[in-house]
């Protein structure tokens, strides 16, 4: 089996994946509530307000490096004959911390310190936040990367 970078990361299938990821991003920031969810949907309105297109374009600059972050995960779905939803949502702590990897490493090499002060400051919660969104990864992967 190929790799989801190699699946997914390219062509039409890309762009359809972006669309997607961008949709589980905003749904999973409209699902935040309280004073976390008041912080998380603070920090991703200035991150949009950067210049338009802006979500979309760091979707498509960190998708390769997901997707890698990803594919063990995938693997060993197929492998056992699980969803790859449902592997990634048994997993979903250590998933968080494989996604975590590329955006901590991101945040700290990023050229505007808005960003980085923003990253840092959500810092301390995303593990949680990620976890919670897993499902949304996973149902993703069932669509466009699929076992069968």
């Amino acid at each position: 089996m190929s790799a989801l970078r190699e699946r997914l990361g390219t062509g039409t299938k890309r762009a359809e994946v972006i669309a997607d990821a961008c949709v589980v991003l905003d749904q999973e920031v409209a699902d935040k509530s309280g004073i976390s969810g008041i912080a998380v949907k603070t920090a991703y309105s200035v991150v949009k307000g950067v210049r338009p297109g802006f979500v979309q374009q760091a979707i498509d600059h960190l998708l390769d490096e997901f997707l890698d972050q990803l594919d063990p995960f995938h693997r060993e779905a197929v492998k056992d004959g699980k969803t790859p939803g449902s592997h990634l949502i048994a997993n979903a702590s250590q998933v968080a911390d494989a996604l975590l990897v590329v955006t901590d490493r991101r945040a700290a090499a990023a050229d505007r310190g808005i960003l980085r002060k923003t990253y840092e400051k959500l810092r301390p919660a995303a593990h949680k936040q990620v976890q919670l969104a897993i499902p949304r990864v996973g149902a993703l992967l069932d669509k466009h990367a699929p076992t069968d």
